[in-house]
This record gives C-alpha cells, sequence and structure tokens, in this order.
C-alpha cells in the first residue's frame, strides 16, 4: 500500500513540475511578449528589416527601438522580447534565444565589438535625435539647458565629448574636466539614467562614465550645480523626471510625442540611428 501511494505521490509531483516548468517557459525577458503564431525557438533568418515579420525580436524595455519599431512588428506575428538592459538583449541573442536585437547604432557597435559572431545588417532605420528630459514646470531650467548646450556646441566642447567615445582617430584623446574651482553654489541637480548604453552611459571601474554624463558634467558646471546620477531602468526615467525624483534624465533618450506629453526637452545634441544585430 505504501508503494502504491507512493508511485501516485511522485506521478503526481511530476505532473504539477510540468505545468510549472510550462507556466515559466513564457518568455525570457523582462516583460516579454509571446505569440502563439511565432515559434518558441529563435531559428528565423534576418537579413533585412523584410525579414522581421513573424521574427523574435530583442529589445531594450522602453527605448525607441522598443515603442517606435519592434512594436509594430507585433501586429506581423513577431514575438517582442523586452530586457532592461541592452546587453541583455544582445545575451539572449548569442544563446539563440532571439533572432535578432533592434537597437541604436553606437551601442550596437560596442556590443558587436564585445561579443564575437555578431555583426550589423547594412540595413537601418530612420535617423532620430537624442535629447534631454526636464520637468514640465521647470521651463527656466530648460532655457538655461539650452543655453549650456549652445555654449558647448559653439566652443566645441560637445564635439571633443563625442569624439573622445566616438571615432578611431579621436577616441578617448578628448575627455572633458571640470574647471579648477568650479562653482556649486546652486546646489545639486539629479540626472537619472541608465547605465548599460555604452558609449552613451555605462559602467566603469565602479563609476558611470559615457557621453552622456560628460556633457551633463559640462552643463552643470556651467550652470553653477554639482551633478549626481542616478541609475535606474530605462523605462522608469520618465516617471523620475516627471515626478520630480530627478531634475532632469539623459539616457540616449529620442525625441517622441509621447514623451513630450510627459516632459519638456532640450534641443537635440546628438542624432542616431537603429540598427539591427544578428549572428554571423
Amino acid at each position: 500500500m505504501k508503494k502504491l501511494l507512493s508511485i501516485v505521490l511522485a506521478a503526481a509531483i511530476v505532473a504539477a513540475a510540468g505545468i510549472t516548468m510550462s507556466a515559466c517557459g513564457s518568455g525570457s525577458g523582462a516583460g516579454g511578449n509571446t505569440n502563439s503564431s511565432a515559434s518558441t525557438d529563435a531559428t528565423k533568418t534576418i537579413k533585412s528589416k523584410d525579414d522581421l515579420a513573424g521574427a523574435r525580436i530583442g529589445v531594450q524595455l522602453g527605448t525607441t527601438g522598443d515603442i517606435a519599431y519592434a512594436s509594430d512588428y507585433e501586429k506581423e506575428g513577431s514575438v517582442i522580447e523586452r530586457y532592461n538592459k541592452g546587453a541583455d538583449a544582445v545575451i539572449a541573442l548569442t544563446q539563440g534565444k532571439v533572432d535578432c536585437v533592434i537597437i541604436d547604432s553606437e551601442p550596437a557597435k560596442a556590443f558587436v565589438e564585445q561579443n564575437k559572431g555578431l555583426k550589423i545588417l547594412d540595413d537601418t532605420f530612420d535617423t532620430e535625435e537624442y535629447a534631454i528630459a526636464l520637468p514640465k514646470d521647470k521651463e527656466n531650467l530648460v532655457k538655461d539647458f539650452n543655453n549650456a548646450l549652445d555654449e558647448l556646441t559653439k566652443d566645441g566642447t560637445l564635439k571633443s565629448i563625442v569624439d573622445n567615445y566616438i571615432g578611431d582617430d579621436t577616441k578617448g584623446k578628448s575627455p572633458y574636466k571640470s574647471p579648477e574651482n568650479v562653482d556649486t553654489s546652486k546646489g545639486e541637480l539629479h540626472m537619472a539614467t541608465n547605465a548599460a548604453f555604452e558609449p552613451y552611459e555605462y559602467k566603469e571601474n565602479n563609476q558611470i562614465v559615457g557621453i552622456d554624463p560628460m556633457i551633463a558634467q559640462a552643463i552643470c558646471d556651467k550652470l553653477g550645480y554639482k551633478l549626481v546620477i542616478d541609475d535606474m531602468d530605462f523605462d522608469a526615467i520618465i516617471t523620475a523626471v516627471q515626478s520630480g525624483k530627478a531634475d532632469f534624465g539623459m539616457a540616449g533618450m529620442t525625441i517622441k510625442d509621447e514623451r513630450k506629453e510627459a516632459v519638456s526637452f532640450t534641443t537635440p545634441y546628438t542624432k542616431t540611428t537603429q540598427v539591427i544585430i544578428v549572428k554571423e
């Protein structure tokens, strides 16, 4: 009798485990979506944008690649796997969990350089502009930021900062350094960012570095503030600025109409495009 009960109990445990495993296998990304019409394995060959319909696409949650592009393909049978970090989407690609990754061009270059066996397709999406997000009720601060950006553009500082991270000839040769005895009498400005987006913002020796932190430092130096950087999920940045938890958001952020409903944007400080990373 005891032996019979043991067999029945074991069968019940196996059945329950099977149900649990099926439920957990619905998606690998943060907030990952699934579509029953697409295969659970990433096996589709992507050679251009025309091949994205029906594919399993990896994106960073809340980015332009997610909102403006990948989401459109859900209507065409694609499965969008959303990750909190672009690096996680790329890892999923190397592991065969997604067919491709849609992401900004400069981080894409860094990811491909760091991960053998990946490449960027020549096919790209539309050009977009990055800007700094500020609260809608801080019009004077928006004006101050725009004036600082204008000065940094005219004196060549902005280009020098970008060149410090992008470009074979100038990369690493022109880091921005704050002037001696810089004025920070106006207090602190908290910058909300997502430090997983090289070369715009990433961690190096436990410090958040990159194009955006360096530009932000130059702006704060001009305006008389001490810069404090708060790292968070990309999808939380707009809310942090809107709620006052952060003074501004800067994270390779594209100007979008839906974002403009929640925050104000400065004039653009750089241009980029979305690209597609695939396995070679």
